[in-house]
């Protein structure tokens, strides 16, 4: 079957809804300069190269790869934290690409941010109630102490936590406790997108399901959209309604999560699906490992073609000369390699 380029408006969840989020050939670089008085460029990391992706209001996308694909770096491009070399960034119609830090603000009222360390994350000097508020006073949203005090209650009561814990310190809390501070702090805007990058990583598998538990009702509570960033494809599997992959800068396929784990296309997937290991000793010792060969490459210097092609286990010698398009072979399931099943090129 002969297959289309991939269209703008082909990443679109819904024919009649307009998407919360729309990202379009999205490209984050981050110049080397070498000089002690006159510094110049003499490089390019290109963390992001390139990436495409819609996420709908009630909708989770999870965004998958290894350490280095770009993930983080995408979701901190999103919420303008990275400051993207080319692309667009559209939130509900509106261009982020450009905006000032005051025009940011706003916006920024309407994304929340989870992010991996829960240790980390969280300033040690402020006591847990003073950090969950800290969003309400920003953006103006209490009309007295008392309202301030109440509202503080209830987001730690909707996040598991008792409110007397207000008066704690982080260094007071488990980790996941934490991880619940930073989910309370970042729902206490009433956002409509959450980025949850790795935010369930840090954590024991026990508080892993916990903490994936309290966002997925959270979800259905305020009707949330979520960019789900991990490595952890049997974690991203159980709350994505959509996956991406992404390698070395680029989105290399994307699939509903059922699709995904049940029919992967590209080489690379097929990989990182063949590393879950399974409860079944007896399916775990006849499915197929696939190895891949050695580390990933240098974004600062990509391989010409397909970047995956020198650890791919079919590559070809066209692949290390064709940089393959993301392309939808089935209506919802696109993918970037030239030996993928339904994959043709026009001559």
């Amino acid at each position: 079957m002969t297959v289309e380029a991939v269209r703008p408006d082909s990443f679109s969840t819904s024919e009649s809804d307009s998407p919360l989020l729309s990202v379009r050939d999205l490209s984050v670089h981050f110049p080397i300069k070498r000089g002690l008085i006159v510094q110049r460029e003499v490089a390019r990391v290109r963390a992001v190269d390139g990436v495409s992706f819609d996420i709908s209001a009630g909708e989770t996308l999870g965004l998958v790869g290894e350490s280095g694909s770009g993930k983080t770096t995408t979701a901190k491009a999103v919420i303008q934290l990275n400051k993207p070399a080319g692309g667009s960034i559209a939130f509900e119609g509106q261009e982020l690409i450009g905006l000032s830090n005051s025009q940011m603000r706003p916006v920024r009222r309407k994304m929340g941010m989870v992010f991996q360390d829960p240790y980390g994350s969280l300033n040690p000097r402020m006591r847990a109630g003073d950090i969950v508020g800290e969003p309400l006073k920003v953006h103006g949203l209490t009309d007295s102490k008392s309202d301030h005090q109440q509202q503080i209650a209830s987001l730690l009561t909707t996040v598991g936590l008792n409110p007397a814990m207000a008066e704690r310190y982080p260094n007071e809390f488990s980790g996941g406790q934490r991880q619940r501070l930073g989910i309370a702090r970042a729902i206490a805007a009433r956002p409509d997108l959450l980025i949850l990058d790795e935010a369930v990583s840090a954590l024991d598998v026990s508080i892993q399901a916990q903490i994936l538990n309290l966002l997925q009702d959270l979800q259905e509570k305020y009707r949330l959209a979520y960019l789900f960033i991990a490595h952890d494809l049997s974690v991203v599997r159980h709350v994505s309604d959509r996956i991406a992959v992404m390698y070395l800068g680029k989105i290399v396929e994307t699939a509903q999560s059922k699709d995904l784990y049940e029919r992967p296309l590209h080489p690379y997937t097929q990989a990182l699906l063949s590393a879950i290991p399974t409860p079944d000793p007896v399916l775990e010792r006849s499915r197929t490992r696939i190895i891949l060969r050695g580390d990933a490459p240098s974004p600062l210097s990509p391989p010409p073609g397909c970047r995956f092609h020198t650890r791919c286990p079919i590559a070809t010698e066209r692949c290390s000369a064709v940089d393959p398009e993301l392309r939808f072979t089935e209506p919802d399931q696109s993918v970037a390699c030239l030996l993928a099943d339904g994959y043709e090129v026009a001559e």
